[in-house]
């Protein structure tokens, strides 16, 4: 098995921080060959919104694809008036879709629509709020420049350059400039998969009758939810017992079909948390317990060539690894670096005091005000296993690694849920 640096940590050892923790992430992505072994396949343009291309994509014509008038007016050859003011016969009209097919000699001018093709000799456009007509003669005034009003062939994009670079989310932006290249269809990576378990003798699935000591699993369903969201492909392994022997069976069985597992729970030091353990038996353990909070025990390790995620077993703790791993590893594995996580100023309501050294993750709701900066709440619990707070939050304040705590007034970091990608 390869051995990445920094390769165990043992319960007390130094905790990783958030930004040594990806490092690593990006380590086994690396080793495991996962960035080179997505996918390609071909979607129709308006389906590949949020993909990333297999390569860039060169402009096969110029957009647009031939000069033409930016607004309403009169087009002519700027060598006729050379910048004076003058005057031109009218000797036909331009309009989108409509071009001009008569003859224009010197001196004389094509009244002009947006978006028309310039006739041939003419290189200039008159706005039309700006002359005066008398019947078909136009009265110009002076001092417009050659190439006023007007947009070349290639001026958006220019035949041969790339148009769209490989290794980026596609945009509507970018699926709106593949359709002005013509393209019906584009080649993408495919979306990344994984195997998702939730783990624990006491979850039991939603809809079962409960026994004694017993819990619904929200984590499927929250992380499953989270995953889809950000363009995963997720299949639900089911809740896995907490029996080493039984963990140890179902992993093997999983690595020779998947190259992504994930699993929620048995992550920590408990006599119960057995996957961690596992996860050592049957491969290498790359890093365990990162300095954030919720979240701490979160596990990376391979088995095979199988790349296995161990989230914590508390729903918001879960979460917090997703935004932690599972958010880099999606953009890792569409062959981008991860982008940092949106966040926005704003003006915190309350107190609040946290230990030096880790990142901690605080469930929040920010509301705008009318003022310079809008006001940031706290949930009023704590509680890593409270998904009500997560259901009342609208983002996060992410606390930095130096804070130690947060006075009313303080300006913060705020990640709003709606603008994670």
């Amino acid at each position: 098995m390869v051995q990445l640096s920094d390769d165990c940590f043992a319960f007390g050892g130094r905790l990783l921080s958030l930004d040594e923790a990806q490092a690593q992430l990006a380590e086994l992505v690396e080793t495991l060959g996962l960035n080179h072994a997505q996918g390609s396949e071909t979607l129709p343009v308006v389906q590949a919104s949020g993909r990333s291309l297999v390569e860039p994509l060169p402009a096969a014509m110029n957009v647009p694809p031939f000069a033409n008038s930016a607004v309403d007016g009169y087009a002519v050859a700027w060598s006729d008036l050379s910048g004076k003011a003058g005057q031109a016969k009218v000797v036909g009209r331009a309009a989108a879709g409509h071009p001009f097919t008569g003859h224009r000699a010197a001196g004389q001018a094509v009244h002009i629509f947006t978006g028309a093709p310039l006739p041939e000799c003419c290189d200039t456009v008159f706005m039309q709020e700006d002359v005066e007509r008398r019947g078909d003669v136009v009265s110009l005034p002076a001092g417009l420049k050659r190439g006023a009003n007007t947009r070349q062939a290639g001026e958006d994009v220019a035949q041969g350059e790339t148009a769209i670079a490989a290794g980026r989310a596609l945009s509507p932006a970018d699926i709106g400039l593949a359709a002005s290249l013509g393209l019906t269809h584009l080649d993408v990576l495919q979306r990344p998969s994984a195997l998702l378990f939730s783990s624990g003798d006491e979850v039991s699935a939603p809809g079962a009758r409960l026994a004694p000591g017993q819990l619904y699993d929200a984590n499927t369903s929250l992380l499953s939810a989270t995953l889809a969201q950000q363009g995963w492909q997720v299949e639900s392994g089911g809740i896995l017992p907490d029996d080493p022997g039984d963990l140890n069976q179902a992993l093997s069985q999983a690595t020779n079909q998947h190259r992504i597992i994930i699993t929620s729970g048995g992550v920590s030091t408990g006599e119960e948390d057995h996957m961690r353990r596992v996860m050592e038996e049957l491969g290498t353990l790359a890093l365990w317990r990162i300095a954030i909070k919720p979240g701490r025990p979160v596990a990376l390790g391979r088995i095979g060539q199988t790349l296995v995620v161990g989230l914590p077993g508390n729903p918001v703790a879960a979460y917090v690894g997703f935004l932690a791993v599972l958010r880099p590893l999606f953009h890792l594995l569409q062959g981008r670096q991860p982008p940092p996580l949106p966040r926005i100023a704003a003006c915190a309501t309350f107190s609040y005091k946290k230990k030096t050294g880790r990142r901690e993750f605080v469930r929040a709701r920010c509301c705008l005000n009318g003022e310079a900066l809008p006001r940031v709440d706290k949930f009023h619990k704590e509680g890593a296993g409270m998904l009500s707070g997560l259901a009342w939050a609208n983002g996060l304040v992410i606390l930095g690694e130096d804070v130690t705590q947060v006075q009313p007034g303080d300006t913060l970091a705020f990640t709003p849920f709606d603008l994670i990608r």
